[in-house]
């Protein structure tokens, strides 16, 4: 089973990079599940249901997302579904271990058409970032109620060492760890001992002639004076970032991860 992972699309770039390649990554690799983190799709902050049914056209079964999760109001009411329910916006997730009260569900189990079953997991970190619910104890929670055997999580965090240290404890358990959120691809993706895929950062699928996606001068300004400052979408140079996954989907276990790096 091929699993091919799409890192943060990012604004109008983003969007226009990934649709002009995903078609031949996903042909040319055999893919057999394809997710994407579509937190920073709209304009780079946020997604609308607009834009996840634009992903999920252009080929997505699973949209992920993170801290921007909230900053567009008409998702929250889109993702309004049963929890038993396979249709789009089941499928657009946010991190698990937001409180229970948030709108949404952070896992989604679904099934291929060959039969396949898989779940997706989104967890989001908590050094440096917004209080969240432990990550680590909402996996081992999450796990016990998961019954299929292909298990991604998407961890959506700002630490290395926190991700690093997901990574570790969930393997074995999991056929992959990838993390997102930093914008910026690492170089470390690896198979570890017990079977699990994990990288520290997939990558934005996004403009990298910017700051992390934003236009260059307004974040370089805000460093140096330290006065708020509104940040846009840039646009140039756009990449697609994405990691590949190989693994046996009756054991779950990877044995194949590959990083990829498309511009125009």
């Amino acid at each position: 089973m091929n699993i091919l992972f799409v890192g943060d699309v990012f604004g109008s770039a983003g969007r226009h990079i990934v649709a002009e390649h995903i078609g031949h990554v996903l042909e040319s690799n055999a893919v057999d599940l394809c997710i994407m983190n579509g937190e920073n799709a709209a304009g780079g902050f946020g997604i609308t249901p607009a834009i996840a049914g634009d992903l999920f056209d252009l080929g997505a079964h699973v949209i992920t997302t993170g801290n921007h999760f909230w900053d567009k109001k008409e998702l929250l009411d889109w993702i309004k579904v049963p929890a038993d329910s396979h249709d789009r916006p089941r499928r657009v997730i946010r991190p698990a271990n937001f409180a229970p009260t948030t709108p949404g569900f952070g896992v989604y189990q679904g099934e291929l058409p060959n039969g396949q079953s898989y779940a997706v997991v989104n967890l989001q970190g908590r050094v440096f970032m917004q209080q969240n619910d432990d990550p680590f104890r909402k996996a081992d929670e999450l796990l016990r109620s998961i019954t299929a055997k292909v298990i991604f999580v998407d961890f959506h965090a700002e630490a290395t060492s926190e991700k690093v240290a997901l990574g570790w404890y969930l393997d074995g358990r999991v056929t992959a760890v990838l993390c997102t959120h930093t914008h910026i691809p690492t170089a470390d993706e690896r198979i570890l001992p017990g079977g699990t895929a994990y990288q520290t950062d997939v990558g934005m699928s996004g403009p990298y002639d910017s700051v992390i996606g934003v236009e260059r001068d307004a974040v370089i300004e805000r460093f140096l004076t330290g006065q708020p400052k509104k940040f846009e979408a840039a646009k140039e140079n756009p990449k697609m970032c994405a990691t590949l996954i190989e693994c046996d989907g009756g054991t779950g276990r990877a044995y194949g991860v590959r990083r990829i790096m498309l511009g125009e």
